[in-house]
């Protein structure tokens, strides 16, 4: 069993004022029509106070707006422009975007990259099937670690200190143990090398309305690996065409991003 780790918390290096402010722009959707500090307060879980404080520098600051409902707070241009350049300064997400977007046309399916933020999976981008109706799943949702393929693929991928990082943030969430973990990423890593993509257990899933079938790669960009996936809803997406139609080929477009990108295969790296 992977050793506990220390929540980065209880460093004294951790500057606990930032991590507020940074939790207040992560709690914002794509769906907001703008969010009040109550809002914010209840997403978080700060007090509404220092949601007050922290709204009113991150506005100051440009990374928030409230410029058409005085109300209700929505992201900023500073924020705008930090995002496009961290999406310019990590090289593959522009190469994966032809790559997953023909998979998506081809297997009729909703692609994805999902990144873990914190104790969730957080979907970063999506591509969606041409012509075919597709899941509502959209970037900034989070999905857990326990019972998603997503999720079971990041434990199944990271480094030994890496896993025990995650699990010790995520523990708790949708019951997931250190045991349990260890369980998940023990039968994740035995699907990516046997057969290079997981796929966890439909009556493990998190929703009952989404099967899903998800691949890791690790960029030199990233000290972590991200999760490519793709999903459906199970009539579209069975666990039989999962396993010998999808799987394969989603397996097949992150190694020809992985060939693209001069690089080897996540589990390699975790090795």
């Amino acid at each position: 069993m992977t050793d506990p780790v220390t929540a980065p918390e209880a460093d004294r290096r951790f500057a606990t004022t930032l991590a507020r402010g940074l939790s207040v722009l992560r709690a914002f959707r794509p769906s907001d029509d703008g969010l009040g500090n109550a809002e914010i307060a209840e997403r978080t879980g700060l007090p509404k106070s220092t949601v007050s404080r922290l709204t009113f520098t991150l506005q100051a600051l440009g990374y928030l707006t409230h410029a058409r409902r005085h109300d209700r707070y929505r992201p900023g241009p500073a924020l705008l422009a930090l995002g496009n350049v961290a999406a310019s300064s990590i090289s593959f997400v522009e190469l994966a975007g032809v790559i997953m977007q023909r998979l998506a046309d081809e297997t009729r399916t909703l692609a994805l990259l999902l990144v873990r933020d914190e104790n969730k999976m957080l979907i970063a981008k999506t591509w969606r099937p041409r012509g075919v109706a597709s899941l509502w799943l959209e970037v900034g949702h989070r999905l857990p670690f326990n019972g998603s393929s997503s999720g079971h693929a990041f434990l199944g991928a990271h480094s030994d200190d890496g896993f025990a990082r995650t699990v010790a943030a995520a523990q708790g969430d949708r019951g997931l143990t250190p045991e349990r973990a260890n369980t998940v990423r023990k039968s994740a890593y035995g699907q990516l090398v046997g057969q290079g993509f997981v796929i966890a257990p439909p009556d493990e899933y998190f929703a009952a309305n989404i099967h899903a079938v998800a691949t890791p790669f690790h960029s030199r960009d990233l000290g972590e690996p991200v999760i490519f996936t793709c999903g459906a809803m199970p009539a579209d997406l069975s666990v039989e065409r999962m396993q010998t139609d999808v799987g394969p080929k989603l397996h097949a477009a992150v190694q020809e991003l992985e060939r693209m990108m001069g690089q080897g295969s996540a589990i390699a790296m975790r090795n």
